[in-house]
């Protein structure tokens, strides 16, 4: 298998089967009817492994890597599977860190394309099997699963998990999953799964009191992570990490009464060395240090408001990259973003991305220093030769833009 090869059966993938990441609400298929099909196909790989399961609307990525990190050091083999990919499809199944062979992801391919027409799986059903399969042949410990949107309907929600998390219940992707945070919660609360241990880590009430109470249904122990008390310490950056390392040292006690052995300096070792043990980069990633540059793929209103306070904390003058897809409610951001900056407007090079030239409006209404660029790599250049050592440059508001920065700038953290 040649490299171009294995580039044209990914693109078969996401020709074949409606992305949502690419392709926005109409990729969106929920319901557990075909995935339950696909799965049986392949002899239900999904039930050959232990799962541990985390929704939410944003920490679940940083959250699924420290524990994955923290099981590593504890001596076990861990399978993660994340989405969306910031560079390469790999990216979404690990294995100890490692991301999965090309040669897998070819041949698994190929056997999809041989499927019956009458099942037409989305993209994520596809990617979802896929890492049940890859874990089940790795034999892995644990597979750690992050669900890929909402929680009910989710593909992944075919699992039984060991133990279950809900990082946090934000308002996102309202067309899809309800226009309050009721709504979305309840959503997000359909992965609780009778007599499986749910952990909480969302701070508003009405939102543990609607979780608390579907455990209470479920007949199932519900853990509030918000309590903890833990000066443990992370190597992902960001102020929002402190609530997203509670989850986590809440999902490895509920694991320790599995008889799992997991030492104290695992879980501290765990948590200082996630970007060494996963390779997770994407959350308040630091590129380089003159300028100090950072990407943070935040993406949501409330993930961009804890990135942008955390912005304004930093004494330097900033160049602040985005870009932004199609569903997104720009007027909202427009009244987060941190004053004394100079802003850099890119569309994101996918279907979905929006050219800044469609929101202009927004910009001149709000009054300020800003330049528009059809590219996320023109807005960076632009960025660095305006900016000085001293100061900083910042690149986020999608996924898309911070894995296009990483894919032309590679060489560089390599």
């Amino acid at each position: 298998m040649t490299n171009e090869q294995y580039h044209e059966a990914v693109e078969w993938l996401f020709v074949q089967a409606p992305n949502y990441q690419r392709d926005g609400v109409n990729a969106y298929k929920p319901g557990l009817e075909n995935i339950t099909k696909l799965c049986a196909l392949f002899d239900n790989p999904q039930d050959k492994i232990k799962c541990i399961h985390i929704g939410g609307t944003n920490g679940k990525g940083s959250t699924s890597n420290m524990l994955a990190s923290v099981l590593q050091e504890a001596g076990y083999k861990v399978g993660l599977y994340n989405s969306p990919h910031l560079i390469d499809f790999t990216e979404r199944i690990k294995v100890n860190g490692k991301q999965s062979e090309r040669e897998f992801i070819f041949n698994f391919i190929q056997k999809l394309k041989k499927l019956p027409e009458e099942i037409r799986p989305s993209f994520f059903e596809f990617t979802t099997l896929m890492a049940f399969e890859y874990f089940r042949q790795q034999n892995v410990d644990f597979a750690i699963i992050e669900v890929g949107l909402g929680g009910r309907l989710d593909a992944t929600n075919i699992i039984k998990p060991l133990v279950s998390a809900i990082t946090n219940v934000q308002l996102d992707h309202q067309n899809l999953l309800g226009d309050t945070i009721e709504e979305i919660a309840r959503e997000k609360a359909g992965i609780i799964k009778n007599s499986i241990p749910i952990v909480c880590g969302d701070e508003n009430e009405v939102v543990r009191s609607i979780i608390k109470n579907k455990a209470a249904q479920e007949k199932t122990p519900f853990i509030d992570a918000t309590v903890i008390q833990s000066d443990l310490k992370s190597d992902l950056k960001g102020d929002y990490q402190a609530n997203n390392i509670k989850v986590a040292v809440a999902l490895v006690e509920e694991l320790k009464k599995l008889n799992l052995t997991i030492s104290d300096q695992n879980i501290e070792n765990g948590l200082s060395n996630v970007h060494k043990n996963t390779g997770f980069i994407g959350r308040w990633f630091e590129f380089s240090k003159s300028p100090l540059t950072i990407c943070d793929t935040g993406h949501n209103q409330a993930g961009l408001e804890y990135v942008f306070n955390q912005l304004r904390g930093i004494d330097r003058h900033k160049h602040i990259i985005l870009g932004f897809v199609n569903d997104k409610k720009i007027d909202e951001v427009m009244k987060l973003l941190p004053e004394n900056s100079d802003f850099y407007f890119a569309k994101p090079a996918i279907n979905r991305g929006r050219h800044p030239k469609d929101y202009e409006n927004l910009l001149i209404e709000a009054k300020i220093s800003y330049k528009i660029f059809d590219s996320v790599q023109e807005a960076y250049l632009s960025a660095k030769e305006a900016s000085t050592n001293e100061e900083m440059i910042f690149i986020g508001g999608s996924n898309f833009v911070v894995g296009e920065f990483l894919e032309k700038n590679l060489e560089v953290i390599k």
